[in-house]
């Protein structure tokens, strides 16, 4: 052995016998309580605790860090997404969970969003001629003004020029003071022309008339605030060159401001201009405050899938921030297929750059499992994270113990927030697959086509029950396949299964649209991972013109461009990306 290796034994041992302590007590402990079988040890594979991707038919040292091996059976993987705990294992690890909820329910419709600033009060402290900051008065974001307080002090030569100029006709005038009407005149006209050189500089008549009674002309001038308000925002320092027109401050009146609420598009049928709204402002103790719906904004976002709901509130106390989390609860009356937004708690998902998981609970095993999950979520609005797609209402999601389940699900090489890709966080499923697999999967792509169909034909009851048949179909399929094809179809199965019911309650085409695009990618990822299920090709076919331009893609049975984005205003809009035959699968650019 290797003297380093020598002197670093103890604490390696120690550390490795830690650590094999702890997988034995939350991985090899039946829920009894009573120790597991052994397996035998052509069974066993050794891993290490840190560097889970070393994988080692017998016992012995982590060739990266010297650590001890610690033993991976078979048995403790029971998916390369899944973690299954004994139930004093998950005590340990202290997992708690919640279920998927919606914001809120009956009449009441409750929206998330923030304090904003009231655009129309927003203003812009500009010099009104060139030259060189000298001095700003007002050097701090935050600070309240006056109307006409001075902010900077300016050197212009263009100024010093043309008050030199204002200076002279004024002696000229005064020396002709007994002379000629005609030559009076003509003086004054001169010194008329000064003014009004000065005017068109941007000078002031109250600072035109102190140049105008000055002995000398002054090097520097002061630049006076034509507004009133707090500075937002500084955008120049002491030193800079700048120009007739240059921004110097931004103010805004921060005794009105506005709160912009987010509404799913489900929602807005919902809402109308003066409607009531109670607000309570996370960060304020107190009574919740009360307004009345100003402005719905008519583009919905077409990432998030919401549209602004702006609400103008007083704060002559200044008790209200920009940038504070607002819970809005509205008296909506409640509209056929009108439904909340699902949330979860903002605990739950562990993000790695654009890429964010959580762990759901799988219901009615023998033992406590966990599975990973791929979500899109919109923007965080307080302690929630609002649910575009991935979850359906009443999963269970953990929201204490996420990183623990992650970080045994990593020991064991399976695909952890960690390990799993960003672009792709599921392997694609291109192995033999059972013949029953793909049959399976033909009622569930063949009721997508028909929601496709009816939304192409801009048929809102035919694309609500096409899509409860498609949840129905996808929850009814439980494949008997290999390890990796089944946990991909999970996963697919949860996201298509979510969007579906989306769509079944959607109160409207764009309602329905809208979770049709997200709906539409699970399916070319099925496509993507198992292929063409039915007996005829499949054509992936994009509209760049959907959602405000941005884009969107679906998936169908006929050459002719079938556009369930427009219906019929434009229904041949787009082109087709690629064909799959029967029994092919979609490129991964094509799934993309």
């Amino acid at each position: 052995m290797k003297p380093a290796l020598k002197r670093s034994a103890p604490w390696l041992a120690a550390l490795g016998l830690a650590a094999l302590a702890a997988f034995a007590v939350g991985r090899c402990t039946a829920p009894d309580g009573n120790a597991e079988h052994t397996h035998d040890e052509t069974e066993t594979t050794w891993t290490c605790a840190m560097h889970p991707q070393v994988r080692q038919p017998e016992p012995g040292l982590c060739p990266i860090c010297g650590m001890d091996l610690i033993p991976l059976r078979a048995g403790d993987a029971p998916g390369p997404g899944e973690v299954t705990l004994s139930p004093r294992a998950a005590a340990l690890a202290r997992v708690r969970t919640t279920p998927v909820r919606r914001l809120g329910g009956g009449g009441a419709l409750r929206l998330l969003g923030r304090v904003a600033l009231d655009e129309t009060t927003l203003d812009t402290v500009t010099a009104w001629v060139g030259g060189r900051i000298e001095r700003l008065h007002v050097r701090v974001t935050g600070q309240q003004i006056r109307r006409g307080q001075a902010v900077a002090t300016l050197y212009s030569p263009e100024i010093y020029a043309a008050q030199q100029d204002l200076i002279t006709a004024r002696r000229q005038l005064e020396r002709l003071e007994g002379a000629s009407e005609l030559a009076r005149s003509g003086a004054r006209a001169t010194l008329e022309a000064a003014r009004q050189r000065l005017r068109l500089l941007g000078v002031p008549d109250a600072e035109l008339t102190r140049l105008e009674a000055a002995e000398s002309p002054a090097r520097r001038i002061t630049i006076r605030s034509p507004f009133g308000g707090t500075v937002i925002e500084r955008l120049t320092t002491e030193g800079a060159y700048v120009q007739t027109g240059t921004p110097l401050y931004r103010l805004a009146d921060l005794d009105r401001l506005w709160v912009q609420l987010d509404a799913y598009e489900q929602d807005l049928a919902r809402l109308e201009v003066g409607q009531s709204v109670r607000l309570e402002v996370q960060g304020l103790s107190g009574e919740p405050l009360d307004g009345r719906v100003a402005f719905l904004d008519p583009v919905v976002d077409p990432r998030t899938r919401t549209a602004r709901v702006r609400v103008e509130v007083a704060n002559p106390d200044g008790r209200l921030r920009p940038g504070m989390f607002v819970e809005a609860t509205l008296d909506a009356s409640a509209e056929a297929g009108a439904t909340q937004p699902l949330v979860v708690p903002a605990s739950a998902p562990l993000f790695t750059g654009r890429r964010a998981l959580v762990y759901v609970e799988v219901e009615g095993g023998p033992a406590p499992t966990y599975v990973a999950r791929p979500v899109r979520l919109g923007p965080r609005a307080g302690d929630h994270y609002p649910v575009v797609a991935g979850l359906a209402e009443g999963e269970r999601v953990v929201t204490e113990g996420a990183f623990a389940l992650d970080a045994d699900l990593q020991i064991r090489g399976g695909d952890s927030l960690m390990t799993a890709s960003e672009a792709d966080p599921f392997a694609d499923v291109h192995a033999d697959l059972p013949a029953a697999f793909r049959a399976g999967l033909g009622p569930v792509v063949e009721r997508y086509l028909d929601v496709q169909r009816a939304l192409a034909d801009d048929d809102l009851e035919a694309a609500r029950r096409s899509a409860g048949a498609a949840d129905d179909a996808a929850a009814a399929f439980t494949p008997d396949a290999p390890e990796a094809a089944a946990a991909r179809w999970a996963e697919l199965s949860g996201r298509i299964r979510a969007e579906a019911a989306r769509i079944r309650s959607a109160a409207s085409l764009e309602a329905a649209r809208g979770a049709f695009e997200p709906l539409s990618a699970a399916i070319a990822d099925v496509l993507r991972a198992f292929g063409n299920p039915l007996d005829a090709p499949l054509r992936l076919t994009h509209c760049p013109m959907a959602f405000d331009d941005r884009g969107a893609a679906w998936v169908q049975a006929g050459e002719a461009v079938d556009n369930a984005y427009f219906g019929a205003s434009m229904l041949t809009c787009g082109s087709v990306r690629e064909t799959v035959p029967p029994g092919g699968f979609l490129s991964a650019e094509g799934a993309r």
